[in-house]
């Protein structure tokens, strides 16, 4: 009489590490969700309002802008 033995196909191993799981997809949507909503980084800050002290020393003319 013949014995069958099952012997796991690489393939299959391989498609399924090549698949993440579900609980994988959740994961990496909340870490980018987190890094999106947390960045401390905000552009607004960065950007130039209008001409500086250089523009004005350069035109005595131009009006001095209220001080805060």
């Amino acid at each position: 009489m013949a014995t069958i033995t099952s012997v796991p196909s690489p393939a299959a191993a391989e498609t399924r590490a090549a698949r993440p799981g579900l609980l994988h997809e959740i994961r990496t949507f909340w870490q980018l969700f987190f890094v999106a909503a947390f960045d401390p980084y905000r552009p607004e800050q960065h950007y130039m309002r209008g001409p500086g002290p250089a523009c004005r020393a350069k035109d005595p003319s131009a009006p001095v802008p209220p001080s805060h």
